[in-house]
């Protein structure tokens, strides 16, 4: 009890004045923070080669150096580096490379040409059959080797064949009726063989397995596969082709030193050139055609080891082979190849892919042929599905040509294609290919195009959508804008199948929203709406209804423009699959989030939004994973921020008590919600100046209960125990002293619940620390509650002390010997004439109490038993497993005595020597720790009235550990 009868009387005014950082006068002359700093350059020259020396020199506009390069003496390390190499190795040789590589860099293909790779996927996944395949088995007479393939070939080529088997010591099976799949897997057993023969140094049988399956790509008796065989015959091509590099590549190192990226053809040894022309003169006896142009195209790269014009000789010759190809198909797949190839090794010889597709269109009349129209006729395939099995490659041509092309060969290309009738096909590859500021400054040309192609072979509305396409990405002649939209629209709405209406659509509504009012994109939506509701046709075309709202509100941010197009609300109600219609939902609202920057009150935007929350919130299941909770929560949580009927409070709470009544089964919502309404009631004193009147005191009754009857509902227990607290201290400062006290009794109750272990972030971690620092913040508090007149003296501090009294404490934990010690710091504080702070306008207890001796006894009986209980459990902590323990805890509670008891006292001096000499006593003190806290009472006795720490510190020895 001598703790807080002897409790130093503290002024706190006082003590922060000392506390105070000093303040020390500077002279800055002539620096400042913002003034410019001139960076130090520094320069290397190098000498001459003769002469292996470099010299350095530094150049500064200004006499003030920047901090780093005073570090550095003027010298930066890089400079130093490039200054230090040996100039010897710096040849003549590498200089001409290094120019010839940044000449070679500039005409490379860049990031923003699209790869054959990335088009790979798509043609396979496209260009499937149902019908049987066939193709023939290469077998070697080794034992054990893997199996090769060829294709169905006729009698003649079997013949050869087999001649050449017999050569060779192999044979040939031909394999029948084979789904795509097999197919699929047998050419994937080709493309490993090759590989293993090459590896076993094989490689005339490689050699043989690419020719067979070059053979492959003349045959078209399942024309609708020949897409997708041509990408899996290819990637073997290109696998040999990247061998028979790496091979001669190889012999070219000397000394194991390997070739650089851009050698010339002089650096390359005889013994690689001969290699590399054994290989050209093979693949020259080679003696059909598709198989030598391929093959010779697959290593098209290896010229480089023969001449610096090696490829682009090859290029026109390899061009005009193809024109001894018969098949219209087979034909421009082949010119595909070639331009694939072309772009790989020398992108800077545009002339020779323009020559490859310019032979393309003038033999682009052989489409409507006999010999075509019957082999259509055989196969049962339609000429627009025909058409489409040329597009791939087109495209591939197209692009190649187009890329970084002059706006010159676009006027070019669209001449070409009004002397072929303006062919769809074209037309379509066209416009997929060149930059779409080249087709969007030419619309109407297009479109006059479009109006005027034959429509049997290629649909006109997947024209308008390659235009639309374009010029979702560059804007048209300002003029022209609304004519295009309306001559693309008179197609668009014509279209019966949904499918096809919707991905045109769905294209141009982005040109609509761009160019054009909310009026426009109303009539569109509209239409959309018309088209796809019949027969519930929005259920297949989700994918494009949610891109159209997604550019819809990519385009209109402005919420209450956005809701005043009459059909917007009308197009989310075709989704009706819960899945979508909540994604959709979610991109509406973090849209809203993202571009609201005002506060609202619109009703329009309010029901809404609140419709669209309500949606989401309802979509939440026992399924529902936590993080889909915690976004839809943050999306609403977003939105109910946004919302403010500035001083119309009462409207306001009213549209939180909705928001409670509808998201109820988000917790986090109702959290935000009740963190909303005591900002409410803050406001509210705020706007009064802390002087409410009736009606205003009744407003802030209500938030109050809001709140009172709002948390219970949660289930999170720190998150109750903390809203309790806080909504407490809200009334408090609207001066609601019983809702406070309701508020702060709930907490106290509280607290026995909180469990051993509580999940964070998905673990699960003891709950101690959590409570210790609730309990700390609670007793900030409890300081400035004025004790109810009917309740008795601190009735709130003694049912918390009660609590954690009876609260089941881990044993190896001294959580509540740290609460009992805080506990004395508040009750330090309240035997003070003054308090530390105060609510405005609410009496705490230094006023209503005025030091009453009683109420200070009070305090007293209250001190004594928590110092029993303090020194009851270091006791329990005298075993030597706990030793550690006590030694922490002695300190601690010494701490509080130095800083809260008044010295002066000799049972209190007493108290504190000997819990001093109890941390010290088995050598468990941290001796640093103990040194400092030593000089703190040092210095402490040099302040006023603090000279009895002098004493102190003499009685308090320094114990080594030994």
């Amino acid at each position: 009890s001598c703790f807080l009868r002897h409790a130093r009387s503290r002024n706190y005014a006082s003590e922060s004045e000392v506390c105070k950082l000093e303040s020390v006068p500077l002279d800055f002359g002539d620096y400042h923070p913002l003034k410019p700093i001139t960076v130090t350059e520094s320069k290397t020259k190098k000498m001459n080669r003769k002469g292996s020396t470099s010299s350095t020199s530094s150049s500064s506009s200004s006499s003030m150096m920047d901090p780093l390069s005073s570090v550095l003496d003027g010298t930066d390390p890089l400079s130093l580096f490039a200054a230090a190499a040996d100039p010897v190795t710096t040849t003549a040789t590498m200089d001409g490379t290094r120019r010839k590589r940044d000449k070679d860099d500039s005409s490379a293909v860049g990031s923003d040409f699209e790869p054959w790779s990335s088009k790979r996927g798509e043609i396979l996944a496209r260009y499937t059959t149902t019908e049987k395949l066939s193709i023939n088995l290469y077998m070697g007479s080794e034992k054990g080797k893997a199996t090769t393939t060829g294709s169905a070939v006729s009698e003649k080529v079997r013949t050869r064949l087999e001649e050449l088997d017999d050569l060779e010591e192999g044979s040939q099976k031909e394999l029948l009726n084979l789904t795509q799949q097999d197919y699929m897997n047998r050419i994937e057993e080709l493309n490993q063989s090759l590989k293993d023969a090459w590896s076993s140094d094989q490689k005339v049988k490689a050699l043989k397995i690419v020719i067979q399956c070059s053979k492959l790509l003349s045959d078209t008796t399942v024309i609708q596969f020949y897409p997708s065989k041509f990408v899996l015959i290819t990637d073997i091509l290109d696998t040999f082709g990247k061998l028979v590099y790496e091979r001669i590549l190889s012999m070219c190192a000397d000394n194991r030193v390997s070739l650089p990226d851009n050698f010339s053809p002089e650096s390359v040894n005889d013994t690689a050139k001969e290699t590399c022309l054994n290989w050209f003169f093979k693949i020259a006896s080679i003696r059909e055609l598709i198989p030598r142009f391929y093959v010779e195209a697959a290593i098209l790269k290896c010229n480089k080891f023969l001449s610096k014009m090696g490829i682009s000789e090859c290029l026109p010759r390899l061009t005009s082979m193809i024109r001894g190809i018969g098949d219209p198909l087979v034909a421009v797949y082949a010119r595909a190849y070639l331009c694939r190839v072309g772009m790989e090794v020398a992108p800077q010889l545009k002339e020779s892919l323009n020559k490859n597709f310019f032979d393309f269109l003038l033999t682009f009349k052989q489409i409507h042929g006999d010999t075509v129209q019957n082999q259509l006729v055989g196969q049962r395939v339609e000429m627009p599905l025909y058409l489409t099995l040329y597009s791939p490659a087109i495209d591939w041509i197209l692009q190649c040509i187009a890329y970084h092309a002059p706006e010159v060969l676009l006027t070019e290309m669209m001449e070409r294609c009004k002397k072929l009738g303006n062919n769809a096909l074209l037309l379509n590859s066209v416009m997929s290919a060149f930059r779409a500021e080249f087709i969007a400054a030419r619309s109407m040309d297009f479109i006059a195009m479009i109006k005027e192609c034959d429509e049997s072979g290629f649909p006109k509305h997947l024209l308008f959508r390659s235009l639309g396409l374009n010029l979702a990405l560059a804007d048209p002649p300002e003029n022209d804008r609304l004519q295009i939209l309306n001559e693309a629209w008179k197609v668009i709405t014509k279209l019966k199948n949904p499918q096809d209406y919707i991905n045109c659509a769905e294209v141009w509504v982005e040109y609509t929203c761009r160019h054009f009012t909310k009026r426009e994109v109303n009539t569109v939506l509209a239409d959309v709406i018309k088209h796809m509701t019949p027969d519930r046709a929005f259920e297949d075309a989700y994918p494009q209804l949610q891109s159209i709202i997604q550019k819809v509100i990519t385009y209109i941010y402005d919420f209450s423009l956005l809701f005043s197009v009459e059909k917007f609300l009308p197009f989310l109600d075709m989704f009706q699959k819960e899945s979508v219609r909540v994604e959709v939902c979610k991109c509406i609202m973090e849209s809203f989030i993202k571009h609201q920057q005002e506060s609202t009150k619109d009703p329009v935007i309010l029901n809404a939004l609140l419709h669209i929350c309500k949606t989401m919130h309802d979509s939440v299941n026992a399924l529902t994973l936590e993080d889909e909770k915690r976004m839809l929560a943050a999306l609403i949580n977003g939105f109910i921020k946004m919302v403010s009927f500035g001083r119309d409070f009462e409207q306001q709470l009213s549209f939180y008590v909705e928001a409670r009544s509808m998201f109820c089964n988000l917790e986090p919502v109702l959290v935000q919600l009740i963190h909303s309404v005591n900002q409410l009631a803050m406001e509210t004193r705020k706007v009064m100046k802390g002087n409410h009147s009736r009606k205003t005191a009744a407003f802030v009754r209500a938030c109050v209960a809001f709140c009172f009857i709002t948390i219970p509902s949660l289930s999170g227990i720190f998150t109750r125990l903390n809203l309790y607290l806080h909504s407490g201290q809200v009334a408090l400062a609207n001066q609601c002293l019983s809702q406070a006290d309701a508020f702060f009794k709930a907490a106290v109750s509280l607290v026995p619940e909180v469990p051993k272990m509580i999940s964070v972030d998905g673990k699960m971690r003891p709950s101690d620390a959590f409570l210790l620092e609730f309990l700390c913040n609670f007793f900030s508090t409890l300081l400035v509650v004025p004790d109810h007149p009917e309740q008795g003296v601190l009735f709130l501090v003694r049912g918390l002390l009660n609590v954690i009294q009876d609260y089941t404490w881990e044993d190896n934990s001294d959580d509540k010997v740290r609460i009992y010690t805080n506990v004395l710091h508040l009750l330090s504080a309240m035997t003070q004439e003054a308090y530390i702070y105060h609510v405005d306008k609410v009496d705490s207890n230094d006023a209503l109490y005025g030091g009453d001796s009683k109420f200070l006894a009070e305090i007293n009986k209250l001190c004594e038993t928590v110092i029993a209980q303090i020194l009851d459990h270091l006791k329990t902590l005298g075993k030597e497993e706990t030793l550690k323990r006590q030694s922490q805890l002695a300190l601690y509670f010494f701490n509080t005595i130095v800083a809260h008891g008044d010295l002066r006292n000799n049972k209190l001096n007493q108290l504190s020597v000997n819990l001093w000499n109890l941390a010290q006593k088995h050598g468990f003190a941290d001796t640093k720790t103990m040194v400092k806290t030593l000089e703190y009472i040092k210095r402490r006795s040099q302040q006023p009235e603090m000279s009895h720490f002098t004493d102190l510190a003499l009685r308090l020895p320094l114990q080594s550990r030994t």
